[in-house]
Order: C-alpha cells, then sequence, then structure tokens
C-alpha cells in the first residue's frame, strides 16, 4: 500500500506540473503579436526564463536582440540571438547585476516604435537586480528578511527601493518604448506589483510600508539603505501591456484532476496557503486524521507558498518542512495516509529536492535510522532527514515556477 501512495504522489506530481508549463501559454500570449514596425528586444527573467524564452523565439518573427537572466543550471541550451546569463537566487549576486546591467544596456535608447517582451516567472525579485547599494549589503539584506520570516510580498516590497529596476524602474528605463509582459504568477493572489518586485508595474507599496517592515524585522540597514526606504517609487506608467499566463490556481486544478483520474475523491482546500511550513503540516495532517475514519479514498490540494522561520543551521526547504512536520502527526493513524509537497520550479529552498514525501510509517523508519524527528525540525534540517528514508521529492528544474502545491492521499 505504501509504494502504491508513494507511486500515486509521482503521478500527480509529474502530471501537475506538466499542465503549468509555461511553453503554450505564452505562445497564446504572443500568437497575436504584430509588433509596431520598430525594435523587438526580448528581455526573459526568472527560472522559467530559458524555457519561456525559447516558446517566444518559436512566435515572435524577429528578435533583434534577447536575453535570458535564470537560476543557475536552468540554461538548456543555446538560444540563437539570444545571450543567456545564470546567476543567484534566492540571493543576488553579482553575476545577476551584470545581468541586469547588460539588459538595462539592450533597452536603452529605444523609440516609441520599438517594443521590449518582457517575460516574467517567479525568482525574478533575485535574478534581476542591479542594486542601488553595495552587493555585500544587499546579500545581507536579503538573507536577514529571508530568515526572519517575512513573507515574500514584505521582502519585494524592500528590495524595489534598493533596485535600479524593481518597482517600475525598468518599464521607465524601456520607455518611450512599449513594453509587453508575459507574466508566469509565482504570488498568491497574482498581485503584479509584487511578482518579481514588479519590474514593469506600478508600485503599490509605500515608504510607510517599507518602514514598518524594517522595524518589523528589525531589520538592520546602513545609513544609505535607510534613505533609499524614503525615496518613492513609480505609481503610473503609460507604456505597459501585461498578461498573467499561469498561477497556483491551475497548478492545483491540475493535481486535483490528477487524483481524481486515480480514483479519489477530492477537494482543493486553498489555492492560498500562506503560513508557517510546520503549521501548514499540522494542518494537513488534521485534515487527514479528521477524514480517515471515513472508509472512503479522499484526496485534499492546497495550494500557496509557505515560510521557514530559521531556528537551526540545517538543509532544507518549505515544502520538505511541511511534509516532515506531517509525518509527526500522522504516524498514529490506522489507514493509510500520505502527504507530499512540491514546489512546481523543482527546487525547494537551497536543495536540489522539490519536494518531500511523508507517510503513515515514516515516523517509524526515521527512528530506525536513529533519527529523532523532533531535533531535525528544530534544526530546519528536513532535507537530511527525508533523505535517510527516501522521503525526497527530486524533479530536477522544470521550467516553470507557480508557487507549491501540497497533497493528502488517504486510501
Amino acid at each position: 500500500m505504501k509504494l502504491k501512495l508513494r507511486n500515486d504522489a509521482e503521478y500527480i506530481i509529474h502530471n501537475s506540473i506538466q499542465a503549468v508549463l509555461p511553453d503554450e501559454a505564452v505562445i497564446r500570449a504572443l500568437k497575436n503579436y504584430n509588433g509596431s514596425g520598430g525594435k523587438t528586444i526580448l528581455v526573459s527573467v526568472g527560472k522559467a526564463a530559458w524555457q519561456m524564452a525559447m516558446a517566444a523565439k518559436r512566435v515572435l518573427e524577429k528578435v533583434d536582440k534577447g536575453i535570458v537572466i535564470t537560476k543557475y543550471d536552468h540554461v538548456k541550451g543555446d538560444i540563437e540571438g539570444v545571450e543567456c546569463y545564470e546567476a543567484g537566487h534566492p540571493v543576488p549576486d553579482q553575476n545577476g547585476f551584470d545581468a541586469t546591467a547588460r539588459a538595462l544596456e539592450m533597452v536603452k535608447g529605444l523609440s516609441e516604435r520599438d517594443t521590449v517582451i518582457f517575460l516574467l516567472s517567479g525568482g525574478g525579485s533575485a535574478l534581476f537586480e542591479l542594486p542601488m547599494i553595495t552587493g555585500d549589503e544587499l546579500a545581507d539584506i536579503t538573507k536577514q528578511l529571508l530568515s526572519s520570516g517575512a513573507d515574500i510580498v514584505e521582502i519585494n516590497t524592500i528590495r524595489k527601493r534598493l533596485s535600479r529596476v524593481k518597482g517600475g524602474r525598468f518599464a521607465l528605463a524601456c520607455a518611450p518604448a512599449k513594453v509587453f509582459c508575459v507574466v508566469l504568477s509565482d504570488i498568491v493572489g497574482d498581485p503584479l506589483d509584487m511578482i518579481a518586485s514588479g519590474p514593469a508595474c506600478p508600485d503599490s507599496s509605500t515608504c510607510e510600508d517599507a518602514r514598518r517592515i524594517v522595524d518589523k524585522y528589525k531589520i538592520r540597514l546602513s545609513s544609505e539603505a535607510a534613505g533609499l526606504m524614503d525615496i518613492e517609487t513609480p505609481k503610473s506608467l503609460d507604456n505597459v501591456e501585461t498578461m498573467i499566463t499561469g498561477s497556483v490556481r491551475e497548478l492545483c486544478k491540475a493535481a486535483a484532476e490528477s487524483c481524481r483520474k486515480l480514483g479519489y475523491e477530492t477537494e482543493i482546500l486553498t489555492d492560498s496557503l500562506c503560513c508557517e511550513a510546520r503549521d501548514a503540516g499540522k494542518y494537513l495532517a488534521e485534515i487527514a486524521e479528521r477524514y480517515s475514519k471515513t472508509g472512503r479514498k479522499l484526496a485534499f490540494v492546497a495550494g500557496g507558498e509557505t515560510v521557514v522561520h530559521l531556528t537551526g543551521n540545517g538543509k532544507g526547504g518549505r515544502n520538505q518542512e511541511l511534509a516532515l512536520s506531517a509525518a509527526l502527526e500522522i504516524s498514529r493513524l490506522e489507514r493509510s495516509v500520505a502527504v507530499f509537497s512540491v514546489g512546481s520550479d523543482g527546487t525547494d529552498g537551497p536543495t536540489d529536492a522539490a519536494g518531500g514525501y511523508v507517510d503513515t510509517d515514516t515516523l517509524v523508519e526515521l527512528a530506525d535510522k536513529n533519527i529523532d524527528i523532533h531535533k531535525a525540525l528544530a534544526n530546519n534540517d528536513s532535507y537530511n532527514a527525508l533523505k535517510t528514508v527516501g522521503g525526497l521529492i527530486v524533479t530536477g528544474p522544470t521550467g516553470t515556477n507557480v508557487n507549491d502545491v501540497a497533497v493528502v492521499l488517504i486510501d
């Protein structure tokens, strides 16, 4: 029964991710694009940037210049006429700064007859960056925010004010050229000004918001960085048209459909899960406990993006921590139950895993390997704990990024 649940999980993961790959979505978005008689510049940024650029090249009649900026090991080959760069994520690095400077160089001096095709996916906040402070301080501020438990909206609110491209500033750099922005959303609710920190979108956050976040998490800033918190970002842009091509809603629907094909009665609990990863794991375990006595074959789907508050120095990611937390709660259930959670981009935190899988036997298996689950959670060491019992889900880079999906299976 355990093998069957794991096989079902692999089937659901594979089919869910296949359903939200950006290729067809980008082609649909660009199929009616005719340009305006001038140059066409292609700028593709994010974890799915290479895949999106490849799709765009297949449908666009011409690309005068192009650039891809994506995460390390995410470039899968050359694209004719397009410069491909890999850079740091989730912490920006010099390669990202240099690549962003190159993108700004490409769009400099354009006319109103020209168009910038701007393809944007998750991870752009770190990958598409040219800071107004030193790279070392930007890295330090980013690490402070990531380890504090700040959510993605709060993190991006701060990063916008430290950047030459975020918060609508990239679109200003393109003006008077038109910007046609195709977005693969990785933020719950699809707020355009927050996806990759909104390089081509008016910024709805304010200086007051930024100062509140700095105070809330006690973020250490230099006097230069603190001064940037008081400089307002663009509030209107008249040269941008935007189309959202994917979101976590589609990921949840695809997961639910895959569960139904396997014979599970399926319910989507939410597509806006946003809490501590451990709390999400406990919540899903409680759902499993509540329904495990019904005698029915059930599945429950939850999408969104949880956060991890670092208390240790172990290795893991939010999806792995969610799964490991659930393992603690479902171990006492009599029915065969599995909980798994994956990042649609194929990477969970700073690891090579997409997420984690646990079932009602996982706690015993960990104990047999002399692994204390409480200590592993306290040390944020979900990766090594799950690896020991074969609980890691490894997909490799998927070419998409539309948040995470977690599933409860009751067989």
